[in-house]
């Protein structure tokens, strides 16, 4: 929800109106928190591991392009973007069929199954980083939409309790955390001189213990974007977070989760390193006494930091959303003008 809250927060500041159209996940409580209405459809992910599951996940879904091609109807949008995710298909394929324009984003190192049915028919795809099979004027790299960076490092800092002469290193996993990296992080930094800020997610947490004191362990950390800006070094996973520690100039120990779909996050790693932006580690080889010796050994290289800060930010498209509001704009008929009062539908990424 993210990247599509940061595209629609652009494109209401251009005047356009947005309303978002979701199933039954995050965005029932985080799209009317940003202040959109939201039309929920009827919707099942396709299981991968169930023919029986995935026929009637498929009636279902299919009922629901009807469903959607009703509310497109009613709503009549200028444009309709979507953020990549299975609640984007139905309304997406509807758009198609009453030639609604559309607009897609892929924030992952691969195009996943919605997008894969929707590129044919959409005006533009908008890619996270160049996608191999996949160029041409329909395709624009544009980066990931993120919200607003913090500009005040000290004061990111401050909110952690950490002072300017401590080092801090953050650690984190997706939304849920990651079991590797909370159990060899823990082991890992037992004993040391630097500050962890670890986020380790709330279904892992009640089995995790401190180890020591300046270990601060917490099952969410709100605010990570200022942890991120505050950090010294980052331990995370290589999902879409990827793009904040570019944006902050901040260098990284990447751990791939190795069960992404389409190993996205291995692409996603292997981009910032290629680029001396981050160290990686495969999730098979992490252990304490691995992940210790990389992070001691950037910690104590300040001018590799110093460079690998430098890589990320050469890499980091803070302007993302901008780019593909403008984008929506342009597939409206509105060649990105401002104070327009355009209509665009938003699917659920």
């Amino acid at each position: 929800m993210v990247p599509a809250l940061a595209v629609a927060d652009r494109l209401r500041a251009s005047g356009a109106e947005v309303q978002f159209v979701g199933a039954d996940r995050a965005e029932v409580q985080l799209v009317p928190a940003a202040g959109y209405r939201l039309h929920r459809l009827v919707l099942k992910p396709l299981p991968r591991d169930s023919p029986f599951g995935a026929v009637r996940a498929l009636a279902i879904d299919t009922a629901a392009v009807a469903a959607a091609a009703a509310l497109l109807a009613r709503l009549r949008p200028r444009a309709v973007f979507g953020g990549g995710g299975y609640a984007a298909a139905p309304v997406g394929l509807a758009s198609a069929l009453m030639r609604v324009p559309l607009v897609i984003a892929e924030i992952d190192g691969h195009l996943g199954l919605a997008n894969r049915m929707l590129a044919p028919v959409a005006r533009r795809v908008c890619t996270a980083l160049p996608l191999p099979g996949h160029t041409g004027p329909k395709f624009v790299i544009t980066g990931r939409p993120i919200p607003q960076l913090p500009n005040d490092r000290a004061a990111a800092r401050a909110r952690f309790g950490v002072a300017a002469s401590e080092t801090l290193v953050l650690v984190f996993g997706g939304s849920q955390g990651a079991r590797s990296i909370n159990q060899a992080a823990i082991a890992a930094f037992a004993q040391g001189s630097f500050r962890v800020l670890h986020a380790a997610g709330d279904r892992d947490l009640p089995g995790l213990t401190a180890p020591r004191a300046g270990y601060d362990l917490r099952g969410y950390v709100d605010g990570l974007m200022e942890a991120i800006v505050a950090c010294d070094l980052a331990v995370a996973r290589a999902g879409g977070s990827i793009w904040e520690l570019a944006a902050a100039g901040r260098p990284s120990l990447l751990i791939p989760y190795p069960h992404a779909a389409g190993d996205h996050q291995s692409v996603n790693a292997r981009y910032m390193e290629r680029a001396g932006a981050a160290r990686v580690i495969a999730d098979s080889d992490l252990t304490p006494e691995l992940l210790r010796a990389e992070v001691d050994g950037l910690l104590a290289d300040p001018a590799r930091l110093a460079a690998m800060g430098r890589a990320a930010l050469g890499l980091a498209r803070p302007h993302a959303a901008a780019v593909i509001a403008s984008e929506v704009l342009a597939a409206a008929g509105l060649g990105g003008s401002v104070g327009s009062g355009a209509h665009i539908a938003e699917l659920e990424p």
